[in-house]
């Protein structure tokens, strides 16, 4: 039988955990729910209000991975969940709202993904993402010098920019934004990624053609769009290793000369929360929001 943990007055049997889930460092489903306690007062507030989809990999990344979108069967009637409107009808998602529900939702071994607006108000975007994802021999180093162009571009427009890792190759920049939809912010995101193509015609495409990539680094703006999401701030992914969507500093984009710099693991992160704090809480706050031009 699963061992009972008590979390906040709630009882949550976890499962399996001596279970290797990262075979290129032991990392164990023990390890993995010890770092969602660990970072729980951070990952939180980017979690709140926002349905979650699960990538889930319950026997590690080379064991099989699926998306689950719709409530998960045997979900506790505790957790928080609601109706997300959908183009072929509403459909009930998670929230993942308290540390009962995030120790619950690691269980089972999942990445979080998130939308860009919050179940209160689903007509409006309050994030701006692009997905920076570099195709080979390109790495996350070119990604990092199209962040800064991006980063001062958006400023331009009276944006503050942020960038994180996205816990595989890539980098994922996002600004807070207020006032538009989902459309609309879409509709801006492409046009930044067009001007960005022209700027740096030879590193940049905001095309998904896979047979343009090689050697270039694709923006993604399509992620704004409001059936979209993106992993989440703080989230582990399925890889071989614990590789985690990490918030960075733009010295370390501006320093960044070696991928190995931004490849940032599981036990990185509680050493930067101590030496940073939340590098992405300014998207928290609805006053540091901009507004499209």
């Amino acid at each position: 039988m699963a061992p009972i943990t008590e979390v906040e007055g709630r009882r949550l049997p976890l499962s399996n955990l001596e279970k290797v889930l990262y075979p290129a460092t032991g990392f164990t489903k023990a390890e993995v729910l010890h770092y969602y306690a660990t970072v729980a007062d951070v990952l939180l507030p980017h979690l709140r209000e926002r349905p979650v989809s699960f990538l889930r990999y319950p026997d590690g990344p080379d064991g099989q991975v699926f998306f689950t979108k719709n409530v998960p069967p045997g979900t506790p009637d505790w957790v928080t969940t609601a109706e997300v409107p959908r183009s072929e009808g509403p459909a009930r998602m998670v929230l993942v709202e308290d540390l009962p529900s995030l120790m619950w939702a690691a269980n089972l071994v999942a990445e979080f993904h998130t939308h860009q607006w919050r179940i209160t108000d689903p007509g409006q975007a309050d994030r701006i993402v692009f997905d920076l994802d570099p195709g080979p021999p390109a790495t996350i180093v070119h990604c990092c010098e199209v962040a800064l162009w991006l980063r001062d571009r958006l400023a331009e427009d009276g944006f503050e920019a942020y960038a994180k890792t996205s816990g595989s190759k890539g980098l994922h920049l996002l600004t807070a934004v207020k006032g538009s939809s989902s459309e609309q912010v879409s509709e801006y995101a492409k046009a930044l990624a067009v001007e960005a193509e022209k700027a740096m015609p030879r590193l940049v495409l905001h095309q998904m053609k896979r047979s343009l990539r090689p050697g270039k680094v694709f923006v993604d703006w399509s992620q704004n769009a409001a059936r979209k999401t993106t992993a989440a701030p703080y989230t582990l992914r399925a890889r071989a290793e614990p590789l985690v969507s990490a918030p960075v500093t733009w010295q370390e984009v501006e320093e960044c000369e070696s991928p190995d710099r931004m490849a940032l693991q599981a036990p990185d992160i509680g050493p930067r929360l101590q030496d940073y704090g939340d590098l992405l809480a300014p998207l928290l706050d609805p006053d540091e929001a901009g507004t499209l031009p």
